[in-house]
């Protein structure tokens, strides 16, 4: 952390102590709770890491928002697998805080294929090296579709869900052997200290879309929640992993209203984490309807958010982090925004890139989003695996 990072969170909480306030007791000006909450988590089970990690996510909005760069520690714009790589830090010095990545390949048929063992090597390496630098993980899980063989883009059939819920079926057989693969996996990633690695898991992602064979067009409402149910029952309480935060991730690329983020909502007993993906663009309105939007169920439900994607392909704008990212997301109260990743290339003609590395334009005006008070990099994390002060977890 630089001085200048260090001196702008210092005087904020400076000024907090000596400033005269008409709040009453345990509450902000705003009317926020200040003083003790308790937080429900999906997994009652849930390892002391897991419920420290959920009781810093909450704790952690009310200062700042972490940054995120889905695969950033796997490769990057111009570099794969490279021992400590990270386009982030090549920029300003520091990993993200969040590591974002895919289950996917972990799950489904592809992974005893050689380029996917390798890749899942890999992936692992990245996982455990991400925690032991005290970084936040979340995943997705592009599984391919379990009833047509084609893969999580395939929205030819209406019956996937279906299948999957008929228990006994060749496709429930098969989509169960995934969790299987998913379930060792993650009840056997541990951290160099021994422990079982956290993770903020979101299966089924932007389930508001028609793109995947679990989104709007392939399932009804009520396939998908018990889609949802029955996957997370199926991890928790037959496989027992308990070091999963589930967390719903909507997509919400237009302005919206609460109920649109209620969309196939599958219960509050299922959700721990409220997210969207954003690909708002550089539509700032529209942003910052729904950080509004999403802040305000954040506070009525008292469970933590953030954007678990966003970014622009291929963005040339040299101010667009101070200004599309760090102006929108000051005082939302979001715990996390993760960017999409920054595919590696070999010409300069694929511009499938979401996020900042060396020689991008956007270099200087991300380094003075680095340096803002309310974002955290990974060394300006507290410790986010010990319980965070005045939170109980149920």
């Amino acid at each position: 952390m630089t001085l200048t990072k260090i001196f702008s969170l210092v005087m904020p909480l400076a000024l907090t102590f000596c400033a005269c306030s008409k709040a009453e007791p345990g509450l902000s000006e705003g009317g926020e709770s200040t003083g003790p909450v308790t937080l429900s988590m999906v997994d009652k089970n849930a390892t002391d890491e897991t419920k420290a990690l959920y009781s810093n996510l909450w704790t952690i909005q009310k200062t700042g928002w972490m940054f995120g760069h889905h695969d950033d520690l796997m490769y990057g714009r111009y570099w794969y697998g490279t021992e400590g790589g990270s386009d982030t830090k090549a920029v300003c010095g520091d990993y993200p805080a969040v590591y974002s990545f895919d289950f996917a390949e972990i799950m489904d048929d592809r992974h005893d294929n050689p380029a996917s063992v390798t890749a899942n090597e890999l992936r692992r390496k990245c996982m455990v090296e991400a925690y032991d630098r005290g970084m936040v993980l979340t995943a997705c899980m592009h599984i391919n579709n379990p009833l047509t063989g084609g893969d999580s883009w395939d929205n030819s059939s209406r019956e996937v869900a279906a299948e999957i819920l008929k228990d006994g079926s060749e496709t429930n057989i098969k989509f169960k052997e995934w969790l299987d693969r998913l379930a060792d996996f993650a009840n056997n990633l541990k951290g160099s200290d021994g422990k079982v690695i956290p993770v903020i898991f979101r299966p089924f992602h932007e389930h508001t879309q028609s793109w995947s064979w679990w989104g709007s067009s392939c399932t009804t409402e009520g396939e998908f929640k018990a889609l949802w149910k029955f996957t997370i029952d199926y991890l928790r309480d037959t496989k027992g992993v308990h070091s999963f935060i589930y967390a719903i991730s909507p997509q919400m690329d237009n302005a919206k209203t609460e109920n649109d983020f209620y969309f196939r909502w599958p219960g509050d007993d299922y959700v721990d984490f409220i997210g969207m993906d954003c690909y708002q663009g550089i539509n700032n309105s529209v942003f910052v309807n729904n950080l509004k939007v999403l802040s305000m169920i954040s506070k009525k439900k008292l469970k933590p958010c953030g954007v678990t994607e966003t970014g622009v392909e291929g963005f040339t704008a040299e101010d667009y982090w101070l200004t599309n990212i760090a102006a929108p997301m000051a005082g939302r109260n979001m715990s996390l925004l993760v960017t999409w990743r920054n595919k590696y290339v070999t010409e300069e003609t694929d511009k499938h890139y979401f996020s900042v590395y060396p020689g991008h334009p956007s270099e200087d005006s991300f380094i003075e989003m680095y340096e803002r008070a309310d974002t955290y990099f990974c060394e300006d994390l507290p410790d986010m695996y010990t319980m965070a002060e005045d939170v109980t977890i149920n």
